[in-house]
């Protein structure tokens, strides 16, 4: 596969992940009208939501396996199809169970985007580009959740929230249509064929680095996770701001997200071109990350709501050099053939995670406010950055493919 081909793909997999972020957020914006019209109550809805965490979750592993074994072309191509297909169901919703039924497929459609994604940069890129292909693909994400709320409101007003959902659809069959053509002319070997399987979920479960990422990932998508579902419930109960100015406000940590995703693989790449062995770039550029996050804490003591975006900027920088890195690190571990399959273990993890500090969040949050889970959250990448540089050196197996 020729270096420019392998961007173009890579392109395609930027706005993949793009589009899972676009997809699952649609519902967030247009919640307070759906609650409304379906007379749905805040528990109802939380079922709602429920209902994608849990198939997701379940999705992130079995997906990454699914990956693995048919191939990033097939693989991916039926993620975005079967979510696609998805998020026009939620058009046809008459209430809330309809609505759930659309939202657990959406996230078995999604669960298998992000280990799609960093097996492709993977395999598709050599070393020295590796970081950087990886969290540019990942950093569609970011992109994705920023462009979310304008786009939901532009949709709505001209077609109803109905439209909305089915505008999310027709992306995903564009997107569909740009994946099959950038793969003419190549043969299949060059989209990861079946003949190149890896090692199932015992073989990677019985490797400590594996149970290591596993165990990281436990510790630091509930960070995420929390950024994710509740700092707009943060700013309007804490800091008094409006729906309007939440959406004025909180696309601003996605976008440093976003930016670091692709920029710290760069560097990252950069230090392993100076000579440094991949594992030490990764891990000195995950060690920069987990020393900013302690912005987390700043960020419930800042004395302005606009202070307090910024220090969570911060965090989400962080984020970005921290992801970008510790899925690339994955990569580096395991062979090409099994990227994603460990990449979706860690996610089902992380996942987990998730549902269990959201179940813990709310009780707290009742009884002390934000603050502590704030302070949490600028504790939990250095206990992970711990976990990881604390392992033995390994490398894969079996080398990932670069460029032919």
């Amino acid at each position: 596969m020729t270096p420019r081909r392998a961007w173009i793909l890579c392109t395609l997999l930027f706005f993949a992940t793009a589009l899972s972020f676009l997809d699952r957020q649609v519902l967030s914006v247009l919640a307070p009208e759906l609650t409304r019209e379906f007379g749905m109550s805040n528990q109802v809805y939380s079922r709602v939501v429920f209902a994608f965490l849990l198939s997701y979750t379940v999705m992130f592993a079995l997906g990454g396996r699914l990956m693995d074994s048919l191939g990033t072309r097939v693989g991916l191509g039926l993620s975005v199809g079967i979510w696609s297909l998805a998020s026009a169901a939620h058009a046809l919703a008459n209430g809330p169970w309809m609505l759930g039924i659309s939202r657990f497929f959406l996230g078995i459609g999604e669960g298998a985007c992000f280990p799609a994604a960093t097996k492709g940069a993977v395999e598709w890129m050599p070393p020295q580009q590796r970081a950087l292909a990886v969290g540019f693909a990942n950093g569609g994400s970011a992109f994705g959740a920023v462009l979310a709320p304008p786009l939901t409101v532009w949709w709505t007003a001209l077609f109803g929230w109905r439209g909305a959902f089915v505008a999310t659809a027709v992306l995903g069959l564009l997107w569909l249509i740009a994946w099959q053509l950038a793969f003419r002319g190549l043969p299949a070997a060059a989209s990861s064929a079946r003949a190149q399987r890896g090692a199932g979920f015992r073989t990677l479960l019985a490797r400590p680095e594996v149970r290591r990422f596993m165990l990281a990932r436990f510790f630091f998508d509930p960070v995420f996770y929390f950024y994710m579902f509740w700092i707009p419930q943060y700013l309007s109960s804490e800091r008094g701001v409006s729906l309007a100015e939440i959406g004025r406000l909180t696309w601003i940590p996605f976008f440093a997200l976003g930016v670091t995703n692709i920029a710290a693989g760069r560097v990252s790449d950069l230090l392993v071109r100076r000579g440094y062995e991949p594992r030490r770039a990764r891990i000195t550029m995950m060690l920069l990350a987990a020393l900013l996050t302690p912005a987390s804490w700043l960020a419930s003591t800042a004395g302005t709501a606009g202070s307090a975006i910024a220090l969570m900027s911060v965090l989400m920088f962080a984020h970005g050099i921290w992801i970008a890195n510790y899925i690339t690190l994955i990569g580096d571990t395991v062979a090409s053939s099994e990227v994603g399959t460990a990449v979706g273990l860690t996610g089902t993890c992380g996942g987990i995670a998730g549902m269990l500090s959201n179940l813990v969040v709310g009780p707290v949050v009742d009884q002390a406010g934000f603050a502590p889970v704030f302070l949490a959250s600028a504790a939990l990448y250095p206990a992970a950055w711990l976990i990881l540089a604390g392992g033995r050196r390994t490398t894969a197996s079996a080398p990932a493919k670069g460029f032919a």
